[in-house]
């Protein structure tokens, strides 16, 4: 699977779980950029990610991401 179309599937999760239809992200995307990406909201938003692409992400991995490039990069690390 390539960047672009995880990117695209994530960006959908968000929109869910988010419940807004504006969010565009980008790899550099950060928590700060999205309204409603908290810490609540992002435990969802792995929870979400992990059923779409059928995959488990440890507690070590999420800490380290610091944007959706990092996600993308453990998502495709799992799905390859």
């Amino acid at each position: 699977m390539e960047d672009k179309e995880i990117l695209e599937t994530v960006n959908g999760i968000f929109i869910d779980v988010l419940d807004n239809d504006d969010i565009a992200l980008t790899p550099e995307t950060t928590a700060n950029d999205v309204d409603d990406w908290d810490s609540l909201n992002h435990i969802q938003l792995v929870v979400a990610i992990e059923r779409k692409f059928k995959i488990r992400f440890g507690s070590q991995e999420i800490q380290n991401w610091s944007n959706i490039g990092d996600m993308i990069a453990s998502i495709k690390a799992k799905t390859a």
